[in-house]
């Protein structure tokens, strides 16, 4: 596949509500996009690095350093422009995954396109319509949250996770346990605000029959996950600790985990996130698709994965207008069923709108090949 050039694309997308973890709260999402052009089509990928280095080392400025002075260039001294060949390329810059997921998804929704294929069909997807879940940010009081809560469960959503840290964790859970009962699917993620000294509190969240708790304590720490599934019963999913299917897979052998939030842009592109899909299979780990707050092209990608048949949890892979009062593709809506519908055009199967993409750009950057 001959590439004419790569476009390095910022765009600036206000969240309709503010989104607040124990690491920070976002009111708007500074997003880097990836256009690589050939003569047959042009693909698309999108770096979920934020503004800052708070949930993982890479940032926004950081990705699209690297992307200009060393993966790019990378990709250029290759004759080999399938997607296999695209990550050998990039294989001996350290780290940087998110970068290296957008430039990946990019040359690979290009090829795609030029060939007619979608993007589920190429990763392996069995199913046209998968579940959503929504995640719900850390509010200003149980009565808001209580609210907020209501309004995606009318909204069709099917599974519910909110964000806890110290001081916001048992309470708000159990208040949205008794007002929406049991059966109202709901997980928590704390984003590794607590540490194994939290091991009794975390096991007074086993009286209210969660799904999972998502990712307790340190990303470095996975002898101290494992320590903790032995202490409560509340099964113990892991994100920001895998970033590979090697880090699954130790994972998996320390018995750390039962469950896996498998996110594209943390652990270097779709290819990567469908090994670790096809390991925790291999070893009755459910996964489900997580999300960082991605545009409709990053939400499609994602969608298409979650399309797996080892995807069996809700993910959150929401609505568009969970996060975006507009799109820069054509809305993802959620159906009657609480489910979105995978794309099935050619690559990603959804492209920008040029009028929306044009008024939320704040800069481009075309690096000719």
């Amino acid at each position: 596949m001959k590439i004419t050039g790569i476009e390095l694309r910022r765009i600036a997308m206000p969240l309709v509500t503010p989104f607040r973890t124990s690491f920070g709260t976002e009111t708007a999402r500074d997003v880097l996009l990836v256009r690589v052009a050939t003569p047959d089509a042009e693909g698309w990928g999108e770096c979920v690095a934020m503004s800052e280095p708070l949930y993982s080392p890479e940032y926004v400025d950081g990705a699209a350093d690297v992307l200009r002075r060393f993966l790019i260039p990378a990709l250029a001294e290759t004759t080999d422009r399938s997607p296999y060949a695209v990550n050998r390329a990039m294989e001996p810059i350290k780290g940087h995954r998110m970068a290296k997921a957008a430039l990946e998804t990019a040359v690979l929704d290009a090829r795609l396109r030029a060939n007619g294929e979608s993007f589920a069909s190429f990763l392996g997807a069995t199913r046209d319509r998968v579940p959503c879940g929504v995640s719900i940010g850390i509010a200003d009081s149980i009565p808001h949250l209580l609210e907020v809560v209501q309004g995606y469960v009318d909204e069709g959503y099917v599974r519910v996770k909110l964000k806890i840290e110290p001081g916001w964790d048992v309470e708000p859970v159990a208040a949205v346990r008794e007002r929406f009962g049991d059966d109202l699917m709901l997980q928590v993620d704390a984003n590794a605000a607590y540490t194994l000294a939290d091991a009794r509190h975390l096991a007074r969240l086993d009286a209210f029959d969660l799904l999972l708790i998502e990712q307790p304590l340190a990303e470095d720490d996975l002898v101290q996950h494992a320590e903790l599934a032995r202490r409560i019963t509340t099964p113990v999913c892991l994100d920001e600790s895998i970033v590979s299917a090697s880090h699954a897979a130790a994972a998996i052998s320390l018995g750390a985990c039962s469950v896996i939030n498998i996110k594209p842009g943390r652990v270097g592109g779709y290819l990567e996130a469908r090994r670790i899909h096809d390991l925790c299979r291999a070893h009755g780990i459910a996964v489900w698709c997580g999300g960082m707050l991605e545009t409709g092209l990053g939400r499609a990608a994602n969608v298409a994965l979650a399309a797996l048949p080892g995807f069996t949890l809700p993910g959150d892979t929401s609505a568009s207008r969970r996060y975006f009062a507009t799109d820069v593709t054509e809305p993802f809506v959620l159906g009657d069923d609480g489910c979105l519908a995978v794309p099935t055009g050619p690559g990603l199967g959804v492209e920008p709108v040029p009028e929306i993409l044009k008024e939320v750009t704040v800069s481009t950057e075309w690096i000719p090949f």
